[in-house]
Order: C-alpha cells, then structure tokens, then sequence
C-alpha cells in the first residue's frame, strides 16, 4: 500500500512538471481571468502538501513557509482573477518549495501505518485536479502550442446513435471507505436508491451531433432554453462551443484545426446542454441515473468497480491521464462498456447532469471538511465521468465533479437521457 501511494504521488508530479516546465514569463502570466497564473497552482499544490500531510492539517502549526506567504495560496480568499497581483513565490522558489516538501513527505509516508494512508490518497487527488485546471489554463492561452498534438488514441467505429434501457428497480448508489479507501466525502456513504426505468444514450453527444443543433438554428430559439439559460446565452453571445469558429475549425492548445466530427463535443455550459437535449427530443440524466448506467451490474445485483467491471484501468480501456489532449472517437472503446451496454463514461469529457450538487443521505466531511461541503446546494450542477485530462487516480464511477452552469472552460460534454423505457 506504500508503494501504491507513492506511485500515486509521483505520477500527479511527474503530470505536475510536464505542464510547468516553461519559461517564466508563461508561468507568471495570468492566461484568462478565469484561471490562476500557473506559477499559483505550481505552489498551492505544494503548501495543500505541506498542510494535509506534514502537519496533520493543523493551520496554526508552521509550514515551510512562512504564515504570510501561505495565505496568497489559499483558494477561498483569494479568487483566481486577483492572484496574478499577489506578491506570489517566484517559478524557481516554487519548484524548490515543492521539492522540499515532497522529500519530506515520502519520509513521512514510509513511517505511516497502512490504516492511515487516505491523506496521501487526498493529496495525490487534489494535485491531478489541479492538473487537469492547469491544462484548461494551457487551451486558454494564446500563442504557439507548448504541449505538442497529443498521443494517438484508438480509432473509433460505427455506433448506433441510440439508447440503452435501464429497467426501473434498486441499486446502490455511492461507496464507502472500506470497499473504495480512496473516495472522497461526497461519494459516500454506498445507500440504496430505487430508480423508475430510463433509457440513455450508449455513447456521449458528438461533434457532428451539436454541429446539427447549430444548423438547425438551436442558439437563436428560446423554445429550447430554460429561462436562465437562455438569458446567459443572450448576454454571453454563446454561438457554438468555445474555442470553436465559424469555418467550422477549432483551437486546441494553439493547434487550429477542423472540428472532428466523430469526437465527443466538449468545452460546452450546463445551459447549452440542457437546451440541446430539449432539441434533440430528450433531457441530461440525473447523477443517479447516470451512475447506474455507468457502475451497477444487474445481473449480479452489485456495483462494479469500473463500467467495464474490477480489472484496473489499462489505455484501452477509457481516455485518461491527458496524454492525448482531446476526446477519443465515438466507439473508440468497445471494451470498456458497461453492463448496460453504455460506453465511454469514464473519461473522454466531463459529462453535465440535470442534478444539483447535494450531500447523500448520511454524508460526514471528511478530513479536508471544506472540501464539498461550502459548495452543496442549487448554484452548482454536477458533471460525471471524468475527462481525457483526468489522472487515473482521481476518478471513478462514484465521483462527482461540480461546477456553475455558465462554465465551459471546462473539458465537459454531454450524454442524453429519457423517461421510461
């Protein structure tokens, strides 16, 4: 289990490093007012670090450095739109913060009881999320791509554009500690819940699929927009996905070129998503509809691990670790279907739900108490799944990613859903 954890911590640093080794003025540099300068996530990873696994969590112990300095890197005082004006620790003294810290902690690790490891598993988590905001800084800056075209991914093939029924009865929702040490507090506790029957799209909405919804007209008919949405579309100038043009190409980490048509569609809102599942004929799924398609297995009456069952994740299996730095094709992984016949829910694009993010029925904050809980209620709305740009280690059919509904930055997509079956 050592060994494990800090494996896991070196891949979230080696994932760390690859973003960040750049020049200065490119860390320094405040890329959109939407995200940090990347020289702030660089050191925040560090002093989370310092705090969870080095002193306990205890704010008032002494870190590696000093109190003032700490508190620029404390994401709930300062937005990220104001970072860049903070007196921050340079490119160079950052790297030599995290360093030190992380030798520290692998000290630490080897003297730590196997009961006690879920703090390394939290850690190793907060920094592949942090790598995953650190890419969306990567797709918004300007200038000539920094980060290549990506690996090659599996190609894709012909599925049918349809949905997969899930008949109505129980299944558990959720994970506990024992059966999935490394979830976080909003995914637990594992509960029963018992679902009237649905269908659901067997694979996530394409390109091709929203470039239909545009020449339809869907961004110029209210009909198809809630009232919020359509007041966020009009005041937004939304007319198709961001970093998309009208000649039909697209940006992608300084690479302008066409739009795939094959490929899950992603950096679009909650609102477009809704309003283009009421042109399509049909809704976004609620979270628990989506976790059952995703993880229950019927015929067995039990969760799986995984959508395609308990094997660990292997590159043919689900789009993940970023190497890639976009979406797979539609149908480009057979194998990792789930029970239902469901594919390419784990990794790919984040996927928007109809659901508000809330607690489960018995929710306890774990260690890091403000991790989910300042952000419960209706102002978020929860994504699923995982994207291309998530760590292995930082997701699973149980996690629940949340985010305003005006966000589209974000590596997120979309999956239709229906009432009855």
């Amino acid at each position: 289990m050592h060994e494990t954890a800090a494996r896991g911590l070196e891949a979230s640093r080696a994932r760390t490093t690859r973003l960040t080794e750049l020049d200065d003025v490119e860390l320094t540099t405040q890329h959109s007012a939407l995200m940090s300068p990347l020289v702030w996530d660089l050191a925040h990873i560090g002093q989370q670090e310092d705090l969870w696994l080095l002193r306990g969590g205890d704010r008032s112990a002494q870190g590696l450095i000093s109190a003032n300095v700490e508190r620029l890197y404390d994401a709930f005082e300062h937005p990220r739109a104001t970072r860049v004006d903070l007196p921050l620790l340079t490119p160079r003294e950052a790297r030599s913060y995290l360093a030190d810290v992380r030798g520290r902690v692998l000290d630490v690790l080897e003297r730590t009881d196997e009961q006690e490891l879920f703090p390394f598993t939290m850690v190793e988590q907060h920094e592949q999320q942090h790598v995953e905001t650190m890419l969306a800084t990567h797709q918004l800056r300007d200038g000539a791509p920094v980060l290549g075209a990506g690996t090659p991914l599996p190609p894709g093939r012909p599925v049918p554009a349809d949905a997969v029924t899930v008949p109505a009865g129980p299944f558990v929702l959720g994970v506990d500690g024992a059966d999935a040490p490394g979830s976080l507090d909003n995914e637990r506790p594992a509960h029963v819940v018992d679902l009237p029957g649905f269908r659901i799209g067997r694979v996530p909405v394409s390109n091709a699929d929203w470039q239909g919804f545009i020449d339809a007209g869907g961004y110029d008919e209210p009909r198809w927009w809630s009232a919020e949405g359509w007041e966020h579309r009009t005041d937004a100038g939304l007319e198709r996905p961001l970093f998309w043009s009208a000649d039909g190409s697209r940006r992608r980490f300084g690479i302008v070129e066409e739009v795939p048509p094959d490929e899950p569609v992603q950096h679009v809102c909650f609102h477009e998503a809704e309003a283009y599942a009421a042109w399509a004929g049909a809704r976004l799924p609620t979270e628990q509809e989506w976790e059952k398609a995703c993880a229950w297995d019927p015929e067995a009456g039990r969760r799986r691990r995984w959508p395609w069952g308990d094997s660990e994740w292997t590159p043919a299996l689900a789009n993940l670790g970023g190497d890639a730095l976009r979406p797979a094709p539609i149908g480009g992984y057979p194998a990792g279907a789930s029970a239902y016949g469901v594919e390419q829910t784990i990794g790919d694009v984040w996927e928007w739900t109809s659901s508000t993010f809330e607690p489960w029925p018995g929710f306890e904050p774990m260690l890091y108490a403000d991790y989910s809980a300042p952000f419960f209620g209706a102002e978020h709305r929860v994504l699923r799944g995982g994207s291309w740009a998530v760590g292995e280690g930082a997701v699973r059919p149980s996690f629940r990613n949340w985010d305003l509904p005006i966000r589209r930055q974000i590596f997120s997509g979309l999956r239709l859903a229906w009432d009855g079956v």
